[in-house]
């Protein structure tokens, strides 16, 4: 099997047209907190909004490209508990989250936190390997919707 080649780019390099057609997938909002399907300007206000992020102190938010294609995105964001990473990606590219989740791991590492938490959605299964590498995994609510948060030590 030939391996992907897996590309990080800021969110000013990214195209919205290929961005827009990830984002709006059924099969990716499901595992989403409720929102209205994006458009080109609102599509466009909030790639503005993850380039900022970027450049926040501790972050590091960009566009993950597949063999060249957009295949989603992925972020190390503020948060309640301190930082969060974020892993969005098309159907397409499941099959990735593990590799990227490592990278993310990484720049955490590389930009001095001594942990991060991950949320995910009531929708997703629960990930064992992910439970034995967390230091705690607690049930939370955010924004009306019940999550898994794993807190991992990088």
């Amino acid at each position: 099997m030939e391996s992907k080649q897996i590309q990080y780019i800021d969110f000013d390099q990214g195209s919205i047209d290929e961005l827009l057609t990830i984002v709006n997938e059924d099969s990716l909002r499901t595992h989403l907190i409720d929102h209205p399907y994006f458009d080109r300007a609102s599509l466009a206000h909030w790639m503005d909004e993850k380039a900022q992020t970027d450049r926040l102190p501790g972050c590091r938010v960009k566009i993950i490209k597949v063999d060249d294609h957009i295949a989603g995105w992925c972020g190390i964001q503020p948060d309640e508990q301190g930082y969060e990473l974020a892993i969005v990606l098309g159907k397409a590219h499941w099959g990735i989250g593990v590799s990227v989740f490592k990278e993310m791991l990484k720049w955490s590492k590389a930009l001095g936190h001594s942990e991060v938490v991950f949320h995910l959605l009531d929708s997703r299964p629960h990930y064992k390997a992910l439970q034995k590498m967390s230091t705690k995994v607690v049930q939370t609510q955010l924004l009306g919707r019940q999550f898994t948060t794993y807190t991992v030590s990088v």
